[in-house]
């Protein structure tokens, strides 16, 4: 790996590769990357902690000794909401470094935003950073659309819960 990139012009930090691990050994998109338990953790968490901000505005709407299933849905609801808000920054992150290993070419900046060059990639290193996007960025893609998936059946279900029991 060092033998092919040692006479790569793109700036360390902004060769692919090491913004791959960057982003790998980060706090938060890590996550990703534990075993399924610990990221739904993570994210029941996330869930959580948006109830300090959900729950006041689900109360003011919905008493909660007056209306307690109301308070509950809305403000689990918007507890999604926010549990969304991370999949989407997380799915960002990901999509980035695997748009920028997967392509052809890499534009960096030597010095600042008005000095942008593109580098085409080595056969080499093509090869080795469409593999890593097959084997290691994909499942995470992978991981991230689940989510998704999962937490639009959550709010539908939410929303049918409201329109069918609560409403009425």
């Amino acid at each position: 790996m060092s033998n092919s990139s040692s006479f790569c012009p793109v700036p360390k930090e902004q060769q692919p590769i090491n913004e791959y691990q960057e982003l790998q050994s980060s706090w938060f998109f890590g996550w990703v990357k534990l075993e399924p338990s610990k990221y739904i953790t993570k994210l029941l968490w996330v869930g959580a902690w948006s109830l300090i901000v959900t729950a006041p505005l689900a109360a003011a709407s919905f008493p909660i000794a007056k209306y307690p299933i109301q308070f509950g849905v809305w403000a689990i609801g918007g507890s999604l909401v926010f549990i969304a808000l991370a999949a989407i920054r997380l799915y960002l992150g990901w999509i980035y470094v695997k748009n920028r290993l997967y392509g052809e070419s890499i534009f960096y900046e030597e010095s600042g935003w008005y000095d942008g060059q593109t580098w085409i990639k080595t056969p080499e290193i093509l090869t080795r950073d469409r593999l890593l996007v097959s084997y290691e960025i994909q499942p995470i893609l992978h991981r991230i659309k689940t989510t998704f998936f999962t937490l639009i059946g959550l709010a539908i279900a939410v929303v049918s819960y409201w329109l069918l029991f609560v409403n009425w």
